[in-house]
């Protein structure tokens, strides 16, 4: 074995950041920096009402994402920023899953294995 202990372990990968519907909402509000509505992340990411809000609640926390929640005439609205500190964990995140891409890659490269199964 040529690799040293913990060359796969990708302690950078950001357990909050990680899960699929998180990783949905940061990315969303990465690339909009102006926020979003609550219900443009709901119909980007496909989350329900609930989940959405479960999920805003962990970020939020975390200091992520920042929640606005307006009042006045007609129905509240909900906008969610990504905060200073959650583009920079965001970014460290992309950073690490660069590493773990080029690390298969060059798995694929060296031992000229084609990506998906291959049987034993």
């Amino acid at each position: 074995m040529s690799e040293k202990p913990g060359s796969f372990a990708y302690d950078g990968l950001d357990r909050v950041l990680h899960e699929k519907a998180r990783l949905g909402i940061l990315t969303s509000l990465f690339s909009h920096p102006e926020g979003l509505v609550f219900g443009e992340i709901k119909s980007l990411c496909t989350l329900t009402d609930g989940n959405l809000s479960r999920h805003l609640q962990v970020l939020e926390r975390e200091e992520l994402v920042e929640i606005v929640k307006e009042s006045g005439s007609g129905r509240p609205k909900t906008t969610v920023f990504i905060t200073p500190l959650g583009r920079e964990r965001f970014q460290e995140y992309l950073v690490e899953l660069q590493t773990v891409l080029q690390a298969a890659k060059a798995a694929e490269k060296a031992t000229g294995a084609q990506p998906g199964f291959s049987p034993a």
